[in-house]
């Protein structure tokens, strides 16, 4: 890593605001409300995380999200600069953000149930403020290539320690215990070593310690996105060079998935180059449609909605799910949760549980888009 200034062929002034970046952002935000907040425990496959090895739909929620970060922050950089803002400053200002949004995320673990021997620690807005911050470091004080090289040193190393480092008490994986069991892994133990009574599985967490290693990997990758977005290339260029790399991540990652496979709650590397494939497809297809075709109508609007207050989104759905979860209504002897009560009350009439429960999630996402509407009315963008 080197301390000179930011390099000016990496952020150059080129664009303004891709459109594009905040209606798939927007597009995964409500991705992200819908699956995390289902009516009952009986929601369809594809809204469900899958139990360990392998993927659903639901599983390329949270890494798309923080591919995208990546991608955003070389645009955000970009605009500061060329508004005389010193890599200095704007480093002191990410130190700033990153520890706001990971304050904010612990808080929102514990509120209304403040016991600190089982407060947990990490979370998914945790793990976003750690990976912006080191991904910040390096987009601004290093060159491509030691970002590419750190991206190889996050998925191959992190490859190593879980297949060959012995994981103590139980052995090497792949000899004498299996690769990626559930709870005898080296991430699994580690967490327990640190955070043992913190932990959102009891036993592991799927935002611990040492799979942040290949997440912080998911938000380079997304840097090196915005850096080609804001590239000399033709736009329909653009467009067909990130879906082809889009494709070579997906088969990459399903190749390396053979033996080490894909896993969302471990952050695996095969999993990381498949879902950054996954959403390298997805962004060039907006790109192309929107930045390109150009397309219009107001079928974008609830996206762009969500994508330009996304971590509003966020909060206000977590916000309102733990309402839900925490307090109760008493009915017939019995207490229901809020949320358990609606479901009961208005959903359960639908018939299938399945149903109910999209019905119940489709009904959450539309809730949670009404500030989200009222400030993008009234074109007020929140930020840390």
């Amino acid at each position: 890593m080197t301390s000179s200034p930011v390099r000016q062929e990496t952020l150059a002034p080129k664009s303004g605001r891709l459109v594009s970046l905040d209606l798939l952002r927007g597009a995964t935000i409500a991705g992200m409300i819908l699956v995390n907040n289902p009516g009952n425990d009986s929601a369809y496959w594809p809204l469900k995380h899958a139990e360990w090895n392998g993927w659903t739909p639901t599983d390329l929620v949270f890494p798309f999200f923080l591919f995208m970060v990546g991608v955003a922050l070389v645009y955000s950089f970009q605009s500061r600069i060329a508004r005389g803002d010193s890599p200095h400053r704007l480093m002191m200002h990410t130190f700033q953000r990153a520890v706001t949004i990971f304050v904010i995320g612990v808080i929102l673990n514990g509120l209304f149930e403040f016991h600190l021997s089982t407060w947990r620690i990490a979370g998914v807005l945790q793990r976003i403020a750690i990976c912006y911050l080191i991904a910040s470091l390096f987009t601004l004080y290093a060159s491509r290539r030691v970002r590419i090289g750190v991206i190889v040193a996050c998925l191959v190393g992190f490859w190593v320690l879980m297949r060959y480092v012995p994981v103590p008490g139980f052995g090497v994986p792949g000899q004498d215990i299996p690769i990626l069991h559930p709870d005898w892994n080296l991430t699994a133990w580690l967490d327990r070593r640190v955070m043992m009574g913190h932990l959102y599985e009891g036993t592991r967490d799927p935002e611990g310690i040492l799979s942040t290693i290949p997440a912080i990997a998911t938000c380079l990758l997304g840097v090196l996105t915005g850096e080609y977005l804001r590239s000399s290339n033709t736009p329909l260029v653009k467009a067909r060079n990130l879906f082809f790399w889009g494709v070579v991540g997906l088969a990459a990652g399903k190749f390396w998935g053979i033996w080490f496979p894909i896993n969302k709650k471990l952050w695996t590397s095969s999993y990381v180059l498949f879902v950054v494939g996954f959403a390298l497809v997805c962004l060039a297809l907006c790109y192309w449609l929107v930045d390109v075709r150009g397309w219009k109508g107001k079928w974008k609007e609830p996206f762009l909605m969500f994508g330009t207050n996304a971590l509003t989104a966020y909060i206000v759905a977590e916000l309102l799910a733990i309402l839900g979860w925490t307090f109760s209504i008493e009915e017939a002897g019995r207490h229901l949760s809020v949320q358990g009560w609606v479901y009961q009350h208005v959903f359960r009439y639908v018939g299938d549980p399945a149903f109910g429960s999209l019905l119940f999630s489709l009904t959450f996402v539309l809730i949670c888009l009404v500030p989200n509407w009222i400030l993008y009315r009234r074109k007020i963008f929140l930020k840390v």
